[in-house]
């Protein structure tokens, strides 16, 4: 097992290294100037997200679409995530961090887009869509669909699951002498109530919880800096000159130059907001929505609202908090953020508390989703019910066991299922344009397709 370990760590290291961070964040910046900065309609795609559109084809809102979206993209990774970028890269981290969700809107955009115009309809009127059908139908490249389905299925039961649930199984037994035993059993009968009903049940659920967590959380992080307030603005200097100077950040953190500050920001953003990654694509072809550039612009407002909202507001609040407690162990990202939270009274400690169970327990629904998505691309309907009883029997298990192995399987799969999508969207920009010329620049959103 030490050896599998070791293993893939160095694998993991290999695959989120610099080329694959060039990758997408190249993408990013081809897809926004491609695009002509889909980013200046981000208030437009936030209106759509919460219109319905009840005569369109599809199966679930576009809001609840999005919000299961989000439910699988806000989890642990936007507060314990920050930390360790910020540990690891210095306070510039999060500027990079957050620079990363402003561009990464156009790929998320690009995604939901190919996800629409590539969707199958079975014969049951169930919408099947994401970038293996990009793949396939849009490339002809039926290998490669192939495995990006099968690398988001196994990474369904890694960052999706099990690590989510071994993080609200720690923090339940550390804040409230819980057993994991005990919160294994919860989150089970949790999840199996919610997604052994299917996509509709999830997006119900995701559809009330993400907006409830969010805010508050929002709300949290809010008052904390006004508690912060004289040293925001401290903060805010420091993000931006760590962020490019060449020179070690100071400030009480130390160690930390700008290509440290860059690689941990992007690649913390990156995987934050899973745009590139592919997985969003998958629910966001379930939408109801009359033609591919409403949902895309649905879509991209998920990055906005985990990565440019929810990891820039986490961001301020440990590294202000920093600076106020100086006495705070900057270089532990595990601990980092329990402890910037915890200075803050009445509200801190449990306001993180709330944020990692429901962040955690959100993801855990909307990654069972994706996965069985990926299953029934691969092996038809028939396997979904059998995915779903193993994803929860999964839940049980990540809660109770010691999960090294499985954080750095879940990486590699994670960008493994990028590389293919990545493709599928560079490969296809003609298609992007040509869908967004129709729609968006000349304004016929509200078109048929």
């Amino acid at each position: 097992m030490e050896w599998i370990n070791g293993f893939l760590t160095e694998l993991s290291n290999l695959l989120w290294g610099w080329p694959m961070i060039i990758l997408l964040l190249g993408t990013h910046v081809f897809l926004t100037i491609r695009l002509r900065f889909p980013q200046r309609h981000i208030f437009k795609a936030i209106r759509l997200s919460v219109k319905r559109d009840p005569d369109a084809t599809g199966d679930v809102s576009q809001f609840g679409s999005l919000a299961t979206a989000l439910a699988a993209t806000i989890g642990t990774g936007n507060i314990i995530g920050v930390a360790t970028a910020i540990a690891l890269g210095g306070p510039g981290a999060v500027l990079w961090c957050w620079l990363t969700g402003v561009f990464g809107i156009s790929t998320k955009y690009a995604e939901g887009l190919l996800a629409i115009k590539y969707r199958e309809k079975t014969a049951n009127g169930k919408m099947l869509g994401g970038p293996m059908y990009a793949l396939e139908k849009g490339l002809g490249w039926k290998w490669l669909a192939v495995l990006f389905a099968l690398f988001t299925a196994i990474a369904s039961f890694g960052i999706g699951n099990t690590v989510q649930a071994n993080a609200i199984a720690t923090v339940a037994s550390e804040s409230y002498g819980i057993s994991p035993y005990l919160s294994g059993i919860f989150i089970c009968l949790m999840t199996g109530a919610v997604v052994l009903g299917g996509v509709k049940s999830i997006a119900r659920v995701c559809s009330m919880l993400v907006p409830f967590m969010a805010v508050l959380y929002v709300l949290g992080c809010i008052y904390i800096l006004i508690v912060n307030a004289p040293y925001i603005w401290p903060a805010l200097c420091l993000i931006v000159k760590a962020a490019f100077s060449p020179e070690a950040a100071g400030g009480g953190f130390v160690g930390s130059t700008v290509m440290m500050a860059a690689r941990f920001g992007i690649a913390r953003g990156l995987f934050s907001n899973e745009s590139g990654m592919g997985s969003a694509p998958i629910v966001a072809a379930a939408a109801q929505t009359r033609n591919p550039v409403r949902q895309a612009l649905v879509s991209s407002s998920g990055t906005f609202w985990d990565t440019v909202v929810i990891c820039a507001l986490t961001g301020l609040v440990i590294v202000s908090s920093v600076i106020a407690y100086p006495e705070i162990d900057f270089s532990n990202g595990a601990t980092l953020t329990k402890d910037a939270f915890s200075k803050i009274p009445v509200i801190g400690r449990p306001l993180l508390t709330f944020g990692l169970l429901t962040f955690a327990f959100s993801t855990i629904l909307g990654w069972c989703y994706y996965g069985e998505r990926a299953v029934e691309y691969l092996k038809g309907k028939r396997w979904v019910t059998g995915y779903r009883i193993l994803y929860i029997a999964a839940v049980f298990a990540g809660s109770v066991m010691n999960l090294a192995v499985v954080w750095n399987l879940a990486d590699c799969m994670n960008a493994l299922m990028a590389i293919p999508n990545l493709l599928s969207l560079l490969f296809l920009n003609g298609i992007i344009v040509h869908e967004t010329r129709k729609y968006l620049w000349r304004n016929r959103l509200d078109k048929e397709m």
